[in-house]
């Protein structure tokens, strides 16, 4: 999809959609038992990672965190190679070894999920270094939750790519949860405010609203790359399942957790775009496309090989010397 393509409202929606429509049938999949390891699902978050996504050039890299599906789909990973890495496959991005929190792949920029709270920012100011060293023209990017910004790390790398005006685009995804506990009984800092204490340029939107996040993005992304050094931006969002899947979510009883129509980004956009006489077969078509590309993605994942285990130290340690 042509950058401008994704940028549109009606490219948001398809990639919302492929993106919701991934993270349901992962949901599937793991209650089947055909998924190792826990996955930590996006749903409701889908405005972000296709908002942001779609400011973003080729050349650009991002890092992940452990709900990091959503992104890697909407940096452009091929969507077979995902679905067989998740579920452990040798053909799959990172040969079947990563799964759903390390799932990562160079060529399209994806500097990979992330098990570890808060530890994709400073591989971000990193990579945000090597672009500024290298003369890239390409800007570096990291998604995280509003329960890392109580990590020392977070105040580093802020610290860090204020100092050096490093080319990074921080993305707080604001859910209102730090895993089982609501944020604000965890985190004393507003995140713009601890952005701007940094001398860092910091906005809040909606993001839940995909065009105002794109739009954010945008501009942000259009500073950074005019040497504007680091901006950061709070997507104030919606974490519609639990923690991971199968979490019984008893702390969120009486809290409401049910995603409504008002929250709900694709229903949003889906809105809008009636509401702008966008054609209904034409919003249909978005989610039937998804549905159909993941039908097949899983199929093929179905069908492939289970890693070998001779092979498993491949890449970890350096071969020794002969």
């Amino acid at each position: 999809m042509a950058a401008a393509d994704k940028a549109s409202p009606l490219g948001l929606l398809r990639v919302m959609h492929l993106i919701r429509e991934a993270e349901l049938r992962l949901a599937q999949l793991f209650a089947d038992g055909e998924i190792p390891g826990f996955i930590h699902l996006s749903v409701g978050q889908e405005g972000v990672a296709a908002g942001v996504g779609a400011a973003l050039g080729p050349g650009d890299t991002l890092a992940s965190n452990h709900r990091g599906h959503g992104h890697a789909l909407a940096k452009g990973l091929d969507l077979d190679r995902f679905f067989l890495e998740i579920m452990g496959k040798a053909e799959g991005i990172c040969g079947g070894r990563g799964g759903s929190m390390h799932v990562a792949d160079a060529a399209v920029g994806m500097l990979g999920a992330n098990g570890i709270v808060a530890a994709g920012l400073p591989i971000a100011v990193g990579s945000a270094l090597a672009h500024q060293v290298r003369r890239t023209g390409a800007i570096s990017s990291v998604f995280f939750g509003d329960g890392a910004l109580a990590e020392g790390v977070m105040h580093e790398s802020l610290n860090l790519a204020a100092i050096w005006k490093l080319p990074v685009l921080f993305v707080c995804e604001s859910n209102g949860w730090s895993e089982f506990s609501p944020t604000a009984h965890q985190i004393a800092a507003d995140p713009c405010a601890l952005a701007a204490s940094h001398g860092i340029a910091a906005r809040s939107v909606d993001g839940n609203d995909a065009v105002a996040v794109c739009e954010a993005a945008q501009q942000y992304v259009s500073e950074i790359r005019g040497g504007g050094g680091p901006r950061f931006l709070e997507c104030r969002t919606t974490r519609v399942r639990g923690h991971f899947e199968g979490d019984p979510q008893k702390y969120r009883e009486g809290e409401g957790a049910a995603r409504d129509d008002a929250s709900d980004p694709i229903v949003r956009l889906e809105r809008r775009l009636a509401a702008d006489g966008v054609p209904g077969t034409e919003i249909a078509a978005a989610a039937r496309a998804a549905a159909e590309r993941v039908t097949a993605a899983v199929a093929r994942a179905r069908a492939g090989n289970l890693p070998d285990f001779a092979a498993s130290l491949r890449d970890v340690y350096s071969p020794a010397a002969g």
